[in-house]
């Protein structure tokens, strides 16, 4: 823990913006190094300009990829492009524009010229593709959209990223991503993507193909399809909705507006330094909604019996992330949330929905939601991590909620259609002031609830030190490598590699007992492997199961 977590950003922590700029046009990244190549991780690819991993040649080859693999597809519809607010996004979306309007690509781009929040964008492409018609959603034919959001989501200020979302609308899967990246990378090699066709973004940005699409407008328009805004207007709800300097800045005044909300955008400040943020964790500017490190200040505004909102909210800089604050200065746990959302959305909130549908979770996640779910008489589906494993069930309505501990969730509209096939931070935010507008209770109240009937868990997640040889071995371990018959003094029920929800391979390991489990996955990005565990027994067998599974999984990889 960094000693100034929690404490507003100083000069000192703040990044150059003209520097980091000046990198992006500047540094030519080479292909044989590996931090250097575009590598697409389960929100695509991301790097620092600084660093030589984001910069103005990723951009050029990974949007002549993305040209390759729609042609390939036969996406041949509009692609909608949105941005979010860190200083990366910019150049980088003008130089896709460069490439796509060279390749003549129908592009939407942002009408008022502003940030477009990733689940405006998968929205857009799921009108475009018949998500709002009775004729339903087409995933095939002619004239099918997708799309690109520039955004690193929560990383920190000096990151870009750059993801594809195909015409599902959601995030594109492992093969579509190993594609690009692969035919991106070819691109860099011996200096190829200095050959691809391009428009000087002064013309580009004027190409007959290259047209507005007002994705705020038509985004907030269809609000009232997957949320009870009475609920929010009879109730008296007082909302604070900070965006913390992300592409949610305008629309939440918007919303506000055209639904008559009591809504106050505490923070409208837009600053590609985010001066304005507390420093994370690890004493870095860090908008990452769900840290209470990051949502410091908003926690502060929230502490005390005069708190000024009902509810606050929060968003990370693509508002595709969540982070719901209480009357009592207490922000939630993602999963607390998560399981208070569900519990809410499938008690009477929602009569439309189909009985036989499922609630989706990722393995990481609170086995508080299988409680909830098995109360509920609803069937609880677990995936491995990562929002596109939610997709199908979305599209097909036969998910009716994904939700990721990571603070990331969507559900289907009232109706019981599919809403987003990608993260959406706006309605989980609005959904908190519709719980609490509808039940009288907070969204922490109902968890507190929850918790009386079902019983307390304590969850935590850690890093341990693994190399790139022991990263490998994790993700391909087999149910015979663990050797233990017991986790923190329980017998162990399960050991899985594989999610039990759809059978795919969860890149790590799973162990049960009645009363706890883990979870172990190698980081994407560092020489690390992630382990998350839960306890329903105490916060001190917490602490038990944590050094149990660190040991089970030594155990494993000498095996």
């Amino acid at each position: 823990m960094h000693e100034r977590a929690g404490t507003p950003a100083q000069p000192q922590d703040l990044i150059d913006v003209d520097s980091l700029l000046g990198d992006y046009y500047d540094l030519i990244p080479d292909p044989t190094i590996a931090e250097q190549q575009v590598v697409f991780g389960t929100s695509g690819h991301r790097g620092s300009a600084a660093d030589t991993a984001f910069n103005e040649a990723h951009i050029v080859a990974t949007t002549a990829a993305i040209v390759e693999y729609r042609n390939a597809q036969g996406t041949d519809g509009p692609l909608f492009l949105g941005i979010d607010t860190h200083a990366l996004s910019g150049p980088a979306m003008e130089t896709a524009v460069e490439v796509l309007a060279a390749a003549e690509v129908e592009v939407r781009v942002d009408a008022r010229g502003g940030f477009t929040p990733t689940p405006a964008v998968s929205r857009a492409i799921l009108v475009a593709n018949g998500a709002a018609d009775e004729a339903g959603l087409r995933t095939s034919g002619p004239g099918l959209a997708d799309g690109i959001v520039v955004t690193p989501s929560h990383n920190p200020p000096r990151d870009g990223g750059f993801k594809y979302n195909p015409p599902h609308g959601g995030p594109a899967d492992s093969t579509a991503t190993a594609w690009i990246a692969n035919r991106a990378n070819e691109l860099l090699a011996k200096n190829g993507w200095k050959h691809v066709k391009r428009i000087p973004y002064t013309r580009a940005k004027n190409a007959t193909t290259v047209r507005p699409y007002d994705f705020m407008a038509a985004y907030i328009a269809e609000l009232p399809k997957v949320l009870d805004l009475d609920a929010i207007r009879d109730g008296g709800v007082r909302i604070g909705a900070d965006p913390l300097g992300g592409a949610a800045v305008d629309y939440w005044g918007a919303v506000a507006d055209e639904h008559r909300l009591d809504l106050t955008v505490v923070n409208p400040e837009v600053d590609p330094r985010w001066s304005f943020m507390t420093l994370d964790w690890d004493g870095k500017i860090r908008m990452d909604c769900s840290s209470p490190y990051a949502m410091a200040s908003l926690r502060t505004l929230m502490d005390g019996a005069e708190a000024p909102y009902d509810i606050a909210t929060g968003n990370d800089a693509d508002a595709d992330r969540h982070g719901i604050v209480t009357r009592d200065g207490s922000l939630m746990n993602p999963n607390h949330y998560l399981a208070a959302a569900i519990h809410y959305l499938h008690s009477g909130a929602r009569p439309q929905w189909r009985d036989d549908a499922r609630i989706g979770k990722t393995l990481v996640s609170s086995s508080l939601i299988d409680r909830v779910g098995k109360r509920l008489g609803r069937p609880v589906e677990e995936v491995p991590v990562g929002f596109k494993w939610f997709v199908p069930g979305l599209m097909s309505g036969d998910v009716t909620f994904g939700g990721e501990e990571s603070a990331g969730a969507s559900f289907l509209t009232r109706e019981g259609r599919v809403w987003t096939t990608d993260k959406d931070g706006l309605i989980m935010c609005l959904l908190a002031a519709e719980m609490t507008g509808a039940t009288g209770k907070t969204p922490s109240q109902i968890h507190a609830g929850l918790v009386n009937d079902l019983g307390d868990s304590w969850y935590a997640r850690l890093d341990a030190v693994a190399t790139k040889a022991q990263k490998e071995t994790l993700k391909k371990l087999s149910p015979s490598q663990v050797r233990a018959t017991e986790l923190a003094g329980q017998e162990i029920t399960g050991k899985l590699t594989e999610a039990p929800g759809n059978g795919a391979a969860i890149g790590g390991l799973k162990v049960t007992t009645a009363d706890a489990w883990f979870a172990a996955r190698p980081s994407g990005t560092e020489d690390v492997y992630k382990i998350y565990a839960e306890s329903f027994v105490s916060a001190d067998h917490l602490e038990q199961v944590k050094d149990a599974a660190q040991k089970v999984v030594a155990e494993a990889l000498d095996s």
